[in-house]
């Protein structure tokens, strides 16, 4: 949160109204299908949409009213130059834009163009008297092979964190976030959230909009396991290159994503219950 940035009052009811989600599989909540894989999609953004609206309606107001047009796949550009323009045409109070992962996955990434494009917009929302909800990039020192990224990843947080303190915008610090270190956050493909990791993401979105947390272990380390044998270690490494890493690396080549036959899950502001 920047110092422009307002504290509420734990027994406060959130002051926004309505809520849009913009970015890529992450706001949309990949992996997070408490219901079934069959069931849709959930994930932190909606999980905090939630939690803004149970605060609301307990203190006697209205429901928030929340859209998500997030859609997998999607790189920072799309991302600023579609759904952020749509979310404004909801007239939302409260707008998230994470993004940027897919973009600093590529090598040739010029890490100082997307947040440049990113504190334009960033700048243009908050010209318009809506707050904005902006993420750092993960820590990836633990993960071997995707620890390349780091130094992208760590140069673009710290550009998130200079854009927030010159625009007054609030910054979900999941570089920070000692409980993402365990791989019981981490789905098989290694790159998104389980339930319980898109759990405590939404708790962090509510400390980083200052709001108290529903939990006060969200950010707690889980009890260690034991190590894994490095066989063990080996074959699971080889999986992911099997079943995770080389779909993505064909698709790329092939100038193809994940998303791109998708829409938005939630494109109308709805109450949420």
């Amino acid at each position: 949160m920047t110092d422009t940035a307002d504290t509420a009052e734990p027994s406060a009811a959130p002051r926004w109204t309505r809520y849009v989600a913009c970015g890529d599989s992450f706001s949309e909540g990949l992996w997070d299908a408490p219901d079934g894989q069959d069931a849709p999609l959930r994930g932190w953004a909606d999980q905090l949409a939630s939690h803004l609206s149970r605060r609301r309606t307990a203190a006697g107001r209205e429901p928030l009213e929340y859209a998500n047009l997030a859609v997998r796949g999607r790189l920072m550009r799309p991302i600023l130059t579609e759904q952020v323009p749509a979310a404004l045409e909801l007239g939302p109070d409260l707008v998230s834009i994470i993004g940027g992962g897919n973009d600093i996955l590529r090598p040739s990434v010029d890490v100082e163009r997307v947040a440049a494009d990113l504190e334009r917009v960033v700048a243009h929302v908050r010209s318009q008297g809506v707050d904005v909800l902006m993420g750092t990039g993960f820590d990836t020192h633990d993960s071997p092979l995707v620890r390349a990224t780091r130094p992208r990843v760590g140069i673009f947080t710290a550009h998130v964190w200079s854009i927030a303190r010159r625009h007054g915008a609030y910054v979900l610090d999941m570089w920070g976030m000692r409980s993402l270190h365990d791989w019981r956050m981490w789905a098989d493909d290694r790159i998104h959230l389980t339930t319980p990791g898109h759990t405590r993401v939404a708790q962090a979105a509510l400390v980083a909009l200052g709001l108290p947390p529903d939990r006060a272990d969200w950010d707690d380390p889980l009890a260690p396991l034991p190590p894994v044998p490095r066989l063990e270690r080996a074959r699971a490494d080889a999986r992911w290159l099997r079943e995770h890493a080389y779909p993505w690396a064909t698709r790329r080549l092939r100038g193809r994503s994940s998303g791109d036959l998708l829409a938005a899950k939630r494109p109308q502001p709805t109450p949420v219950d």
